[in-house]
């Protein structure tokens, strides 16, 4: 493996303090809570802007390792040690250098915190310019290979679109809320929701809609053959706080 690259071994630390706010992922067809997606906040509970400003070329790897290392000690505190919801974690692939070199301290929270690292999923959005798709697909790659899952976000919304995933196939992609919103009475939006569920099912892709605001939405989305979702319809997010199945409406 080698030793790694600099940014892995020179322990600067984010000059920011932040948290973690915590959104939960309905699998609707199991009627449950399927994980969490991991979002940074501010210390008093500031939307993740306030943190992302301090975000440099200098010291985005240190940002991201933090965010990871967050993330799951969170979750080995919070979230019942019996629950097998996955958590999700948002990563910056300009970021990670050389993906197994890269994922050390991940693992070492992990441990740290009796967090089962297979319940691990990273996400990555096509908005953020990707200089190399190939090291991109690279860390895809690896992180299947460790068993992680791997998820495309804002799909539908970003810089290259269809062209990801003929480069590299995650597990499941995100597709994005603007695209979603008002689908029930956008038949154009219907098809091309229609298209995307179809081309991912013979990627043997999962797919996830995110955004969700209302039951219209939800039963549009359901009956185009979508189980995961994610928005405000179920529950906003909480701050270091996990929300429970009984708490989200699940009947729909």
């Amino acid at each position: 493996m080698g030793t790694g690259c600099q940014g892995c071994r020179d322990g600067e630390e984010f000059p920011l303090p932040f948290t973690m706010a915590f959104h939960p992922i309905v699998d609707m067809g199991a009627q449950r809570i399927w994980g969490y997606e991991a979002l940074v906040r501010g210390m008093d509970g500031q939307g993740a802007a306030s943190v992302l400003s301090a975000v440099t070329d200098a010291n985005r790897y240190v940002f991201d390792q933090a965010c990871r290392v967050k993330a799951i000690e969170l979750a080995g505190q919070f979230l019942p040690e019996a629950s097998d919801a996955r958590l999700s974690i948002n990563f910056m692939p300009n970021a990670v250098y050389e993906p197994r070199a890269c994922i050390r301290a991940t693992l070492a929270a992990a441990a740290r915190t009796r967090f089962n690292p297979t319940r691990l999923m990273f996400e990555f959005t096509e908005n953020e310019h990707m200089a190399d798709a190939a090291h991109v697909a690279n860390i895809v790659a690896e992180y299947k290979r460790m068993g992680f899952i791997t998820a495309l976000d804002d799909f539908g919304a970003g810089y290259a679109g269809l062209g990801l995933l003929a480069k590299f196939q995650p597990d499941l992609i995100k597709i994005d809320m603007d695209l979603l919103r008002g689908v029930d009475t956008s038949p154009a939006r219907q098809v091309i929701v229609a298209g995307i569920v179809s081309i991912a099912r013979q990627l043997d892709i999962e797919v996830l809609a995110e955004g969700v605001e209302t039951e219209a939405e939800l039963l549009t989305l359901r009956g185009a053959g979508i189980n995961l979702f994610q928005g405000y319809y179920f529950a906003k997010p909480q701050i270091e706080a996990f929300a429970s199945s009984e708490q989200l409406a699940l009947a729909a």
